[in-house]
C-alpha cells in the first residue's frame, strides 16, 4: 500500500553571504539552509521550539552532521530543502535534509542525529511520547521523500 506521507519542504534563495570566491555556494553555509528546514518542520509538526523546549525541559542537540555535496549551487538560486525523519528512537530522531533546484537537481543530502538531553543537566534522557507521535507524519525513506517532493 503506498504511503501518504509527504516531506517537508521550505524554499530559500542562494544569498550573497552563502557563496565562496568561486561564485558558489559555500559548503558551510548549507548549515543555515538546514536548520531553517528543522526548525520550521517542528514548527510543522505543532511543535515551536521554544514550547517544545520549555515544555519537555529538553534539548536536541546533535551528535552526528553528515552531509555530501553533488551539485554546486550558484548566488540567486532558488533552492528547495526536502526535510524529513528517517528514524525515531528512543532518546534521539534522525533528521534528513535534500536540497535542490527547482528542476530537481540534487546539490547537497544530509543527516543529522539530534540526541534529547535534560535542560539542567545535558543527561541524555527518553525523547518525550508526544514528540515522537508529532513527528511520525514525517518520517519515510529517502527515496520515499524524494519521489514526493
Amino acid at each position: 500500500m503506498p504511503s501518504h506521507k509527504k516531506p517537508f519542504i521550505i524554499s530559500e534563495y542562494v544569498r550573497w553571504g552563502d557563496i565562496d570566491l568561486a561564485g558558489i555556494i559555500c559548503y558551510g553555509a548549507y548549515i543555515r539552509f538546514f536548520e531553517l528546514a528543522e526548525t520550521e518542520i517542528f514548527r510543522a509538526a505543532g511543535l515551536p521550539f521554544k514550547e517544545m523546549f520549555d515544555r519537555y525541559d529538553m534539548w536536541l542537540p546533535r551528535k552526528i552532521m553528515h552531509t555530501e555535496f553533488f551539485s554546486p549551487a550558484l548566488l540567486d538560486e532558488r533552492l528547495k530543502v526536502v526535510t524529513y525523519f528517517s528514524r525515531i528512537g528512543n532518546t534521539s530522531l534522525t533528521i534528513n535534509f535534500d536540497v535542490m533546484s527547482a528542476d530537481g537537481v540534487l546539490h547537497a543530502t544530509a543527516h543529522q542525529v539530534l540526541v534529547c538531553v535534560s535542560r539542567s543537566t545535558f543527561q541524555k534522557m527518553p525523547l518525550p511520547a508526544e514528540v515522537a507521535r508529532a513527528v511520525e507524519q514525517f518520517v519515510m525513506a529517502p527515496e520515499e521523500a524524494r519521489k514526493a517532493a
